[in-house]
């Protein structure tokens, strides 16, 4: 199991680095404001371009870029609060599919 640690790593990084892409892309967020986001920025309701419409956006271009499907019972507010939340659902979805 201590093998593959290195890949979560790994995948943790690159899903960390395609969510803040995303998020720039999608939300049109300076480089600035996404460099300042760490595990406890909010999100949902603390970013003002993160409305309910962007939300959709949002899903769907991680969607796209991480090739994994989110479930409308996936999504909740507690998986939106905080980017470290939304990176450690999406590493979750990436290693179990």
């Amino acid at each position: 199991m201590a093998t593959n640690l290195p890949a979560q790593t790994g995948q943790s990084e690159d899903t960390d680095l395609i969510l803040r892409q995303v998020l720039s892309d999608v939300l049109g967020l300076s480089a600035d404001r996404i460099a300042e986001l760490e595990p406890d920025s909010g999100l949902f309701g603390h970013l003002p371009e993160l409305d309910s419409m962007a939300v959709a956006g949002l899903l769907t271009e991680l969607e796209d870029r991480l090739d994994i499907i989110i479930d409308d019972e996936d999504v909740d507010g507690e998986m939106l609060e905080t980017f470290g939340g939304l990176r450690s659902f999406l590493v979750g979805k990436r290693t179990t599919g």
